[in-house]
């Protein structure tokens, strides 16, 4: 065969392999777990709504995209995310440098520390430390001593966590040793238990836990202890996760969202569902 034959060729079924390639992204699929209240949760209808829901509203209305909701257990986000069956997850999902070997992330939409629950008058009522936030980030004398005192606090304690979270993974890490480490598929089944005296306390994220103490029933329980944020583990904030060859998605979602932070839309949607600013400038 000739090569400019050859070359026309190859050309042509370049020009036809492209459009096949390429993805306009019109339609994007987006996963949530439906029970990260307020993040995301179901109501009576059986809709899921939440901060995350107002914001990816906001985003999709910009980026002038069709977004599509479908509910996802917590610990299959990742693997339906790279397995291909949506697109992108937003689940309260913290940034960290575990995830990011496996996915990318959109720019923080939220920053929030993790936290204990227990009850007023508990094993974990009297934490050294209590109300203080801890930022693991600058890795000083102060955040090694709160460690050290968290370790002495929880010696023989009983703690729930949600399994694949970044709790677990700061457990994993600092307390297994010496806590003994309940993971739960959900935070409301470590709320269960808790309320039911079956373990001391909970380990989750700020935010949700002012969800579970608006409830009736959590009258009770109370922060406990310190808070913590930042470092490798707890990571820079929360955000929108993506396969790592969609970049283009994840460029088109990046600008939509920085516009939303930017006029003040997402602090507007936080103090909606939360009562308070957690966008990362804010928190």
């Amino acid at each position: 065969m000739k090569l400019s034959r050859w070359l026309g060729i190859a050309a042509a079924a370049l020009i036809c392999a492209s459009p096949a390639m390429a993805k306009d992204w019109k339609t994007v699929t987006v996963a949530m777990e439906g029970s990260y209240d307020p993040w995301n949760l179901t109501d009576p209808s059986g809709k899921i709504v939440g901060f995350e829901v107002d914001i990816l509203n906001d985003v999709c209305a910009r980026a002038k995209i069709e977004c599509k909701i479908v509910a996802q257990d917590w610990d299959g986000v990742i693997p339906g995310l790279t397995a291909g069956k949506f697109d992108v997850v937003m689940d309260g999902m913290s940034i960290t440098e575990e995830r990011q070997k496996t996915i990318d992330f959109s720019i923080p939409y939220a920053r929030s520390p993790i936290a204990f629950l227990g009850t007023k008058t508990g094993p974990l009522a009297h934490m050294q430390n209590a109300g203080k936030t801890i930022d693991l980030s600058k890795d000083d004398a102060a955040a090694k001593d709160a460690i050290e005192k968290l370790r002495a606090d929880l010696k023989g304690k009983n703690i729930g966590l949600q399994v694949s979270t970044t709790e677990a993974t700061f457990a994993d890490k600092y307390l297994k040793d010496v806590a003994n480490v309940h993971e739960y598929k959900t935070t409301d089944e470590h709320d269960t238990d808790l309320l039911a005296g079956r373990i001391d306390g909970t380990l989750a994220d700020t935010t949700y836990d002012i969800g579970t103490l608006a409830k009736p029933d959590s009258k009770d329980l109370a922060f406990v202890g310190p808070q913590f944020q930042g470092g490798p583990i707890l990571g820079p904030g929360i955000g929108a996760g993506f396969r790592k060859e969609d970049k283009d998605l994840q460029d088109i979602y990046n600008k939509a969202l920085k516009a939303a932070l930017d006029d003040g839309s997402v602090k507007k949607y936080a103090e909606k569902w939360f009562k308070m600013d957690i966008t990362p400038s804010g928190s």
